[in-house]
């Protein structure tokens, strides 16, 4: 399997566009179970619908099973974050479950040439790629990997097989296509969710601020009124009842205080 991009097999990786592989477009592999098929899309419905935290899960794991890969996974590009730290996989399945929350560097990387080119591509890590990660893994041997994007975030979502040469055909390019715009609507629908949540604790906040705030009212309106009367009619009141009035008073204007200051640290929790 050659490759566009001269610089890649030197670090043991190899990716093709798939427009350009007239081998890969002849494979015939699989037989198609639509039984199957329908009941791992129902499964992805259902987790939008009722369980959106754990969409992306739900796509790796269909991905597996609809495609026959013995590995899959979601990628993220973290454009904040050094190139050391660049790619952050947020969901894997298989062989390769045990990469969740693994951080990949910005090169060499499959998903950046994936990114790069914008289209599905055909894949294979060798041992020296492993090499200069310093990871240990099973080798891949076959894969697909397609691009995705949701607003200003991009990333991939990808299939592997680990010993067969001709692991998928197009029929499984054609369903992780699905599998990636689902991808996309999952970042989009998690990112919402999120933006909503914010902004729930924000009024949460902003109506607990704005209750404390008139108890706090209270206290300090008595006490500019002791203050006053201490300074302008000090033989009104005798010098105890004036300190144990204030003394209250103050009591419970830091006590509100306190509440106050520790909003933020509440709904940042």
């Amino acid at each position: 399997m050659k490759t566009l991009d001269p610089t890649c097999g030197e670090t043991g990786l190899e990716v093709i566009d798939i427009k350009d592989s007239s081998e890969y477009t002849a494979r015939r592999i699989h037989v198609r179970d639509m039984a199957t098929q329908m009941e791992g899309m129902r499964r992805i419905a259902h987790a939008f619908v009722e369980r959106p935290e754990t969409v992306l899960q739900e796509l790796v794991n269909a991905a597996v099973e609809l495609c026959q890969a013995d590995s899959a996974g979601i990628s993220i590009e973290r454009p904040d974050h050094p190139d050391q730290d660049f790619y952050h996989w947020v969901a894997t399945a298989g062989e390769y479950s045990g990469f969740l929350d693994a951080v990949l560097p910005r090169y060499p990387s499959a998903c950046g040439v994936c990114l790069e080119r914008g289209r599905p591509q055909l894949f294979r890590v060798g041992q020296r790629f492993f090499d200069l990660l310093g990871v240990t893994a099973p080798l891949i041997t076959d894969g697909i990997l397609l691009p995705w994007q949701a607003d200003e975030t991009r990333g991939t979502i990808f299939i592997m097989a680990h010993g067969r040469d001709e692991a998928f055909d197009k029929n499984d390019c054609r369903m992780m296509e699905v599998l990636a715009d689902f991808a996309a609507m999952g970042i989009r629908q998690q990112g919402l969710q999120k933006r909503l949540t914010e902004q729930a604790s924000a009024a949460a906040a902003a109506a607990m601020a704005n209750d404390l705030a008139h108890k706090i009212n209270n206290p300090l309106q008595s006490l500019t009124n002791v203050l006053y009367l201490a300074q302008e009619r000090p033989e009104e009141l005798g010098a105890r009842a004036l300190v144990e009035q204030a003394s209250g008073d103050l009591k419970k204007l830091s006590s509100l205080v306190q509440e106050l200051l520790a909003l933020p640290y509440r709904n940042s929790r």
